[in-house]
């Protein structure tokens, strides 16, 4: 019997998490192996098959203020998990995602199991921001292994001394048959002629706040352009569905909010069906340029931490889009703190809205990003390369 833990925190991790223990259970079946899961992630996770230690999923912020309201639930969670993982200690660790957190816990398995192999799948993405005049690699002092999505990750992490393994990148491995577009509106009940607006604002507490109602004002500038406009939100958290309803409804915007259940169901079908998308930066950008869908982006984080990050950490950054970061271009239309703006939002949507040439563009840009992720069965690319350090 081989027992693997695997860590990761917000939606996007436990995402990716969910289809990598798809592919593990796959890999397990296929060399005939007992396997067992333990999971610090999400219900995305546990329903994939893990045995869920702790719901990791909601413990995620960008910025130092941010993450003040998380650090006692954090450390009560972490306390418990040292526990259990002394009691049940693993055969091997997988670490997705979660620089802070899975650095800590990298750390801490290292002293604790010395001969037990760290794999690092999805490592933060330190060849793209910078801190200073340079970047931390703290990871490199536990980790056995890195499978990489990014060539550029493979790259930055060789040159430094790593044992790096590109597999490419998960989200292909769900984008392999896209449903028909008239299909997919006529499934959400969408007139001829009527456009789709897919709202995608939080995955994040805080990002309510900071994000949230930039988002709606720019959408219901847009339905008063266009009033036959419909607008959907899908929610990424259980947690997030009541505070997006009531600012959708307080808002006025014309449309519904999905659960975060509904969500994940329909999400091929919206962005078969979607005109366009307003949204955070983030693997949802990744998501959306796959499936087709034009964007555009925002992100803010509280004026504290923006001015830490600036002047005292001097972090750096050439693009926040993670579409644009691969491209070595802007691509995608963003906006970062006082440029985020409903007004500079609706500026920019128009156009893909309205004008082919721009949306073919854009289009053709996504194109070109998916040449550089690599080919599908990424995830039986990572289990293999997890299988065979165990």
């Amino acid at each position: 019997m081989v027992r693997l833990l695997i860590s990761t925190g917000e939606v996007s991790g436990d995402l990716q998490g969910s289809l990598l223990i798809r592919a593990l259970r796959r890999e397990a079946e296929r060399r005939s192996l007992s396997l067992e899961l333990m999971a610090l992630g999400g219900p995305r996770m546990q329903a994939a098959g893990a045995e869920l230690l702790a719901d990791t999923a909601h413990l995620g912020a960008i910025g130092l203020w941010e993450a003040l309201p998380l650090v006692v639930p954090t450390l009560r969670l972490q306390s418990r998990v040292d526990h259990l993982l002394q009691q049940r200690p693993p055969d091997a660790v997988v670490l997705i995602d979660y620089m802070g957190a899975n650095v800590r816990l990298g750390n801490k398995l290292r002293r604790w199991f010395p001969t037990v192999p760290i794999v690092y799948y999805i490592a933060p993405q330190e060849w793209a921001w910078r801190l200073g005049e340079g970047t931390t690699t703290q990871l490199l002092s536990f980790t056995d292994r890195i499978l990489a999505i990014f060539p550029a990750e493979a790259e930055f992490y060789v040159q430094r001394g790593a044992k790096v393994t590109w597999v490419g990148h998960p989200l292909l491995d769900t984008v392999s048959a896209l449903p028909d577009r008239q299909e997919a509106r006529q499934q959400l009940g969408l007139q001829p002629g009527q456009r789709l607006l897919l709202l995608l604002p939080a995955s994040r507490d805080q990002e309510l706040r900071y994000l949230m109602p930039t988002l709606f004002k720019a959408a219901v500038l847009l339905q008063q352009m266009d009033p036959s406009l419909q607008v959907i939100v899908p929610a990424g958290l259980a947690s997030l569905e009541k505070p997006l309803q009531k600012a959708f409804d307080a808002a006025a915007v014309r449309g519904r909010v999905l659960s975060a259940h509904q969500a994940d169901e329909l999400k091929p079908i919206l962005c078969a069906a979607a005109d366009l998308a307003l949204g955070k930066s983030g693997t949802v950008n990744m998501e959306l340029a796959l499936r087709g869908v034009p964007q555009v982006v925002g992100y803010r984080v509280s004026r504290i931490t923006a001015f830490v990050a600036r002047y005292f950490l001097r972090f750096r950054v050439d693009h926040i889009s993670p579409v644009n970061l691969l491209l070595n271009e802007r691509l995608v239309p963003e906006f970062l703190q006082d440029e985020l703006t409903p007004e500079a939002l609706v500026q920019s949507a128009i156009p893909l809205l309205e004008d082919s040439a721009q949306r073919a563009a854009m289009i053709e840009g996504y194109q070109r990003l998916r040449q550089t992720l690599g080919n599908p069965g990424v995830t039986d690319r990572a289990a293999q390369a997890i299988f065979e350090l165990t």
